[in-house]
């Protein structure tokens, strides 16, 4: 917890740690109200999932420009012009009077989400590098505790009665905050390295960390999205616990990145990241035993376990020989998402071709590749 400590005693800390909290406000505040937007413009699930594809297209079209206009603005300056950009773009859905405007605006708000994302992240790898400090792990802890502040903002939906008014006045708050706090490291740039040239060497460390990250951000994107219907049709748990494994993994992933940090300065990121492989192997054990009390302890597990892979990963990544950070964080973050877009995809037509249970076992073959990678990983270091 030494990490958490860190941040909430030091500005400088915590300033990067609440763009983090900042970036899950934005984009659960748009998620809360998707039902209303399906209402307001009488579009069907199809034309719904359409247009959120905008959205994690808007992610992706910017990830090969990113590290440029970091590197072009400097990390700090490129930090907050995805915090103005994601203000602005954060309110356009909820005012798009057509479904064609609306994908549009999904769009440019994917944008500003992906530049968000890896200007933040390099901006912690920068600051761990100079300070000689690990947080990144409790950073990604401060994402979690976003979507903590979503759910309780929601309670206001009844009150305000307004999506765009909601919206709106979630980003002026947030919006403020990050401007008072934003001199704390407006001016960081990133370190100047030695380029070494493009080489298939070069690239074997980035490509292990993509697949690591891949599978990890697929697995926890499936379990997200499927955990509740394993325990309802696999372990036909009551109606009460259907959402408990659920609540098991994002409490015991919050509460992983907050511990993360301390123990990667102890074993080091690689070993981590096994660690939580082997971790992640036992929870989905526990889950495929098909006991509804064993599943939800296993999902747990899962959260545990997979809670300090992403941040380790950028960490890496960020410090990878020959590269800029701004582009090992980048490559991270498109694999990394790639797999959390496409695994629970994949894990529904495996789902649907053979049974649910087959999908997590399939998790569980994904887990241990990640275990075999990092021993690839390990063997570089």
């Amino acid at each position: 917890m030494k990490s958490l400590q860190l941040i909430l005693s030091n500005p400088k800390y915590f300033a990067p740690a609440f763009v983090f909290t900042s970036l899950n406000i934005w984009f659960g505040t748009w998620a809360i109200y998707i039902p209303s937007v399906k209402e307001k413009l009488q579009i069907d699930k199809a034309d719904l999932g359409i247009a959120i594809f905008f959205l994690s297209l808007g992610v992706f079209a910017i990830f090969p420009l990113a590290s440029k206009i970091i590197n072009r603005l400097g990390v700090g300056r490129a930090t907050w012009l995805g915090v103005v950009l994601n203000s602005i773009t954060a309110l356009l859905p909820l005012l798009a009077p057509n479904y064609y405007l609306l994908c549009a605006s999904l769009f440019l708000f994917g944008t500003s989400n992906g530049l968000t994302d890896i200007a933040m992240n390099t901006l912690v790898t920068e600051i761990e590098k100079e300070d000689k400090k690990n947080f990144m792990s409790a950073a990604h802890g401060f994402f979690s505790l976003g979507g903590v502040l979503v759910g309780l903002g929601s309670l206001l939906i009844p009150v305000i009665n307004n999506p765009f008014l909601h919206m709106l006045f979630t980003v002026i708050l947030v919006l403020l905050v990050n401007f008072t706090l934003k001199k704390k490291y407006y001016s960081i740039e990133a370190a100047p390295i030695q380029k070494e040239p493009l080489s298939l060497n070069l690239f074997k460390p980035l490509f292990v960390l993509g697949i690591i990250g891949f599978v990890s951000m697929g697995s926890e994107g499936a379990i997200v999205d499927w955990s509740a219907l394993y325990l309802k049709e696999i372990t036909l748990a009551p109606e009460a616990l259907i959402g408990a494994g659920f609540l098991a993994f994002s409490a015991m992933m919050t509460l992983g990145r907050f511990l993360g940090d301390g123990i990667s300065q102890r074993i080091g990121s690689v070993k981590l990241v096994a660690l939580g492989a082997l971790i992640a192997i036992l929870g989905f054990i526990m889950v495929l035993s098909t006991n509804t009390v064993l599943a939800i302890f296993g999902f747990a597990l899962n959260g545990l376990g997979f809670s300090v892979m992403v941040p380790e990963l950028f960490r890496i990544g960020g410090n990878v020989k020959g590269v800029e950070s701004s582009q090992g964080v980048a490559f991270i973050a498109g694999t990394g998402y790639s797999g959390f877009l496409l695994g629970p995809v994949i894990l529904g037509f495996l789902a649907e071709g053979i049974s649910l249970k087959a999908s997590f076992w399939a998790l569980l073959i994904c887990s241990l590749i990640i275990l075999l990678a990092t021993f690839r990983l390990y063997r570089r270091g």
